[in-house]
């Protein structure tokens, strides 16, 4: 399943709710008719057993984000997960969805590094948004909806590709599918390694090493790459390095954490922190040392996980939303994530896309940076 490395006795893991022996039955698509929201330490075990329940049975839901371990994780750190439970007219629970709430404004839960979300709900079945605008809350917004939620298709403002890798059958099958530039960038990552190796020494990869030392240097070099290049730091929230920590060291067969290192003699050359269910990775958290930057060491990180994808039984790895280079070259598909916000609100919604119409001529205008730091001050507004 995994090829451990520098196992350690640290924090236990997340509380994973278990998952039932029956998970892969389906369920009967039905119209939620009624939303009660619980926190997430509040649900009952029915409420449990349905939520893997219904993951299993929609395809569109196997990221590791929609496993409620996910939820756990984010909610044992103190940043409150609360639930929304649909059920239909006979009571089953036929739908699920965890989410934050700031002040009038509700979002997914691990926002903002939850790459993929909505309900967990059976195929064909109906949730209400609207349902979750009770009890003082105005809005609920989202940046990753995942393609399929069709009830939200009204508050929908816009579509980004979310590429992935199929890298069934390992780095072979991946090649046998990769685009030209995929390929390409392959086999100059394998030069590069056995440059590396004649430079600085033995060129190591480790595929799931439990090392909190490691992961501790994986986030400075990410806040350092934060920093160089303007993005908002995510670890600035202390909360958050210990969300990683936590998923580190969750060790369930069905959910849990990936620490995946690359190493050139005694130096870290990339690293890569993701969360996998069953058989998809998310790739998460990518990190290089820029002292390195010109082995292009991310390319020689990804092609060591996909050579290692069969022993970790993963088939698929989910890049995650964005517009860089190497996923465009790297990608053998995509689905698509949708932006916006659920609300009765018209003003909000016209100023939420001016917000948008701004960001998006920052990006492709030729003033450059100065205009895109200003974007991303604005972008901040009115989340």
């Amino acid at each position: 399943m995994s090829m451990p490395a520098n196992e350690e006795s640290g924090e236990p893991g997340a509380s994973i709710p278990s998952r039932p022996v029956t998970a892969r039955r389906t369920q009967t698509a039905q119209a939620v008719q009624t939303v009660r929201t619980v926190g997430f330490g509040a649900l009952t075990a029915e409420e449990l057993d349905a939520w893997h329940l219904l993951r299993a049975a929609n395809p569109l839901l196997d990221s590791p984000y929609f496993h409620p371990g996910f939820a756990a994780a984010v909610h044992a750190g103190g940043r409150e997960v609360r639930v929304a439970v649909g059920r239909d007219q006979a009571g089953g629970v036929r739908a699920l969805l965890p989410h934050h709430r700031e002040r009038s404004l509700t979002r997914p839960a691990g926002w903002p590094a939850a790459d993929f979300q909505g309900p967990v709900l059976a195929p064909g079945s109906s949730f209400p948004p609207l349902a979750l605008l009770t009890g003082g809350v105005r809005g609920f917004a989202f940046d990753h909806l995942v393609e399929g939620c069709a009830d939200f298709e009204p508050w929908v403002e816009s579509r980004c590709p979310s590429p992935f890798l199929d890298v069934s059958g390992g780095l072979e099958g991946y090649l046998g599918r990769a685009s030209r530039s995929g390929k390409d960038n392959m086999g100059q990552a394998r030069r590069r390694a056995a440059k590396a190796e004649r430079t600085h020494g033995t060129v190591r990869f480790v595929a799931d090493a439990v090392d909190t030392e490691l992961l501790s240097r994986v986030v400075e070099l990410k806040r350092a790459q934060y920093a160089a290049t303007g993005a908002r730091d995510y670890f600035a929230e202390p909360d958050r390095h210990d969300l990683l920590t936590r998923l580190l060291h969750t060790r369930d067969s069905s959910f849990g954490g990936i620490l995946s290192t690359l190493h050139a003699g005694p130096h870290l050359v990339a690293a890569h922190f993701g969360i996998r269910s069953e058989n998809v990775l998310h790739w998460w958290f990518p990190v290089y040392d820029p002292a390195f930057a010109g082995l292009a060491p991310g390319w020689m990180l990804l092609r060591e996980l996909a050579t290692a994808a069969p022993a970790l039984g993963i088939t698929r790895i989910d890049l995650g939303r964005g517009d860089d280079e190497y996923k465009r070259r790297a990608k053998t598909g995509e689905t698509q994530v949708c932006q916006g916000i659920v609300t009765r609100s018209s003003a909000r919604q016209a100023l939420r896309r001016a917000r948008d119409s701004m960001v998006t001529t920052a990006k492709s205008s030729a003033l450059g940076p100065s205009l895109r730091h200003i974007a991303r001050k604005f972008r901040t507004f009115n989340r």
